[in-house]
């Protein structure tokens, strides 16, 4: 188990150039401190710069304005530091999936007996046990996202990222993967991040709610989510706050889903 990563971004804006058309303000002056070990979700509108972020923090881009540090140190580039989950599993369907997870320890440097025992506490952290020689067309949705996240966390990283991981599954499958990601959280004690659609995940899930809103992305409210786990989705409590984000949301456009909530 790695140690928790602190991340800190500061006055991060991001412009994107399209031909032929003016500079695109896809994030502006977002700044954000998340503490050691804590569940972060960020939520807002389309376009409003989630994803962007989350791509700074991996180190995919680094064409931006201002400071995003992991535990005081400027994130440059991609590292087994942060990990990844995304909306695809992105599983290669030529490997089994003990093979998959342990591709993404290629570069560790860790012996080969330590890559092995990562790759099987993993697999059984997510309740994959016994599916080792199994390939991603023999596995469900849920379990190829069990999958996914597994692979994200074998390499012991300081910072979990996961973009819309549920995103592609059904509700019942959905839930039911809420309620793993919260155990397997509580379990590893990483920092997460999430992005994600859906404010009662949001809600569910996690320390603190990020509500983003869009042109120029950035930041309008920052909720802590004092609730107690395991949470009860009716608890007016819940409730309370799910309509408290939903109304920040549609203060940039949210309107429409708010009035349906």
């Amino acid at each position: 188990m790695a140690t928790p990563g602190h991340l800190t971004i500061r006055n991060v804006s991001k412009t994107y150039s399209l031909p032929g058309r003016p500079l695109v303000n896809v994030l502006s002056r977002v700044n954000l401190d998340v503490e050691p070990g804590a569940f972060v979700t960020i939520v807002g509108p389309s376009g409003c710069g989630k994803s962007t972020l989350l791509r700074l923090i991996i180190g995919l881009d680094y064409d931006y304005k201002g400071e995003i540090e992991l535990n005081d140190k400027r994130i440059v580039g991609t590292a087994l530091s942060r990990g990844i989950v995304f909306q695809d599993h992105r599983l290669l369907p030529w490997l089994t999936l003990e093979q998959n997870i342990g591709l993404s320890l290629e570069n560790s440097g860790w012996t080969r007996a330590e890559k092995d025992l990562a790759v099987r506490e993993h697999i059984a952290l997510v309740g994959l046990s016994g599916f080792e020689k199994a390939y991603p067309h023999e596995l469900s949705g849920g379990m190829a996202q069990r999958a996914a996240i597994a692979r994200g966390l074998a390499s012991r990283p300081e910072i979990l990222l996961l973009d819309e991981p549920l995103g592609a599954l059904d509700a019942l499958t959905r839930i039911h993967l809420q309620d793993e990601i919260q155990r397997i959280w509580e379990v590893e004690g990483v920092t997460m991040i999430l992005v994600t659609h859906d404010v009662e995940e949001a809600v569910f899930l996690s320390n603190k709610v990020v509500v983003m809103a869009a042109k120029p992305g950035r930041i309008v409210e920052t909720l802590d989510i004092d609730l107690p786990f395991p949470r009860d989705r009716a608890d007016p409590a819940f409730v309370a706050l799910k309509r408290r984000i939903l109304t920040a949301m549609g203060e940039d456009g949210g309107k429409t889903a708010t009035r349906a909530a």
